[in-house]
């Protein structure tokens, strides 16, 4: 192991190299080393054309993380999970400058594993009948003139996607702290994601490691169980300058994010006030709990990061919230903290947490919409030139027991209001979300929803359940107008239930406090 400059780190990489980074989302990048890689290229020129490699793909919305690499002639290609934390390489993508690829976050970060294995791919029946299916997109953004990755194969007579193998020329880590040898401990981080997988992944390709740490100290200040990726994985180890190393995006350190329920270090609520339509689709999300007896539960991003917010509001606890990035119980975070947790009960790593999801680990999963379409199928992952990507929405969704999706009926400039228990939509959202076709199919509902025991459409004035390949309306707002609010505000039909009934009028009446919101 070396200790070198980040400038010095920058260097290292050639051109047309496969560069993998490590952080999850919002939380644990190495933005010192993504800093000084652009720096170089903007003024050498070099190093040109790399493929990048990302599981949850790190970033701010803004200019940090990831977004410090979407320079024309820096990145050819991209092969990611979650984008919507990048916009500055979706905006690449949808401009034809970069070669993009979308494939599901849980199958990136399976494949480090599988590539430090010298397997082929990952096989899998993940991802069939949706956009990464070769027989659509194969999981390409906007390059439908550039060869599919994705391969469909047949294996005892059934179909599976093959994801490939492909060798990892340099890997971007980082940790807390590490010895002389580079044993690497993360005590400080929020989560683990797949720092040791895509070192092995890059050792076993001949490729190099080099980790971003606080500080380098003796082998005696580091107890042996703290050792998240031993030394003999690393070559290169640069110190970072606290300004690139904040815990998360959204805090530079947060104890309750590394502490267990019984510390002692109060909570800092660092969550958004709730938007009004937002805050009743979680509170009629949450209720969906109460048929089940200390569920396992996974929470996506964006609306349904809310319900953790409403939940301990509430004084919900017996939930075992989980996270994708391996977060277990706690409260998940939200915002730019999103995929850390307050007082988890335990952190383990991106690979295994799938491993749990994809084979059936979740009892209800409450997952976001962009779209819905004919007989429910959903988008996530693109809309119009905005770029989210599927990240782990489709290991979650073909596997959970029971989905409920989130999302307001509409959306573009949405205004609601509650008053004597009733919703009024004062001003009704330009972008119809329930659609004759999607733009992209993340869930089909076709191959998936007969398989789960139930999949809902929450959203704040109406719900609706997947039932015999055509979407429900079970349950109406108070003060909704059936076909003026909702039958004529949706462009695939909607079948109405011979019973349908009001949604909870406590839903509204606590609402009340809460004026205009736009959505």
């Amino acid at each position: 192991m070396q200790v070198i400059t980040a400038e010095q780190a920058s260097h290292l990489i050639n051109s047309e190299t496969t560069l993998s980074t490590g952080g999850f989302g919002s939380c644990g990048h190495p933005e010192a080393l993504t800093a000084a890689l652009a720096k170089r290229f903007l003024e050498t020129g070099q190093p040109q054309n790399l493929t990048l490699i990302f599981a949850a793909g790190q970033g701010d919305k803004g200019e940090r993380g990831l977004n410090r690499l979407a320079i024309p002639g820096l990145i050819k290609r991209v092969i990611g999970g979650y984008w919507a934390l990048t916009p500055m390489l979706g905006t690449l993508a949808v401009s034809g400058k970069i070669e993009a690829h979308n494939w599901p976050q849980g199958v990136i970060s399976h494949l480090y594993r599988t590539i430090a294995a010298g397997a082929p791919g990952v096989i899998t029946k993940l991802g069939l009948g949706t956009f990464i299916d070769p027989d659509q997109d194969g999981g390409r953004i906007d390059c439908q003139d550039t060869p599919a990755l994705v391969r469909k194969i047949l294996l005892e007579g059934e179909s599976y996607l093959l994801y490939p193998a492909l060798p990892i020329n340099c890997v971007f880590i980082r940790g807390t702290r590490c010895d002389r040898r580079g044993n690497l401990t993360m005590e400080a981080e929020a989560n683990f994601h797949d720092v040791l997988t895509q070192a092995m992944a890059a050792r076993n390709s001949g490729g190099i490691i080099i980790a971003q740490v606080e500080e380098v100290c003796g082998s005696e200040e580091l107890a042996l169980n703290d050792i998240r990726v031993p030394g003999i994985l690393i070559d290169f180890v640069v110190i970072s300058e606290k300004s690139h190393h904040w815990q998360t995006y959204g805090t530079q350190y947060n104890a309750g994010f590394v502490s267990r329920p019984q510390a002692t270090e109060p909570y800092r609520d660092i969550s958004e006030p709730i938007p009004l339509a937002k805050r009743i689709i979680a509170q009629r999300a949450l209720m969906e709990i109460e048929h089940f007896d200390e569920p396992v539960v996974n929470l996506g991003i964006g609306l349904p990061e809310k319900i953790a917010t409403v939940a301990r509001e509430t004084g919900i606890h017996n939930l075992g919230l989980t996270v994708e990035s391996g977060a277990i119980g706690g409260f998940p975070a939200g915002g730019m903290s999103f995929g850390a947790s307050v007082s988890p009960e335990a952190i383990i790593d991106q690979p295994s947490i799938f491993d749990f999801y994809n084979g059936g680990g979740i009892d209800i999963a409450f997952l976001g919409f962009a779209e819905v379409g004919a007989e429910g199928h959903v988008n996530v992952a693109k809309l119009g030139k905005r770029i989210n990507g599927v990240g782990g929405f489709v290991n979650i969704a073909e596997a959970a027991r029971n989905l409920v999706f989130c999302g307001t009926f509409t959306a573009g400039g949405l205004e609601t209001h509650c008053a004597n228990g009733r919703l009024i939509i004062l001003k009704e959202g330009c972008i119809r979300k329930f659609r004759a076709n999607v733009e992209k199919i993340c869930f089909n509902a076709h191959f998936t929803a007969p398989q789960k025991a139930m999949v809902l459409y929450v959203t704040e004035r109406c719900v609706l359940r997947w039932q015999s390949g055509q979407l429900l309306l079970i349950e109406i707002a108070p003060g909704i107008d059936l076909v003026q609010d909702i039958l004529n505000q949706s462009d695939t039909p909607i079948k109405v239930s011979p019973t349908l009934k009001l949604m909870p009028a406590s839903l509204f009446e606590t609402a009340q406090a809460v004026t205009v919101t736009s959505v």
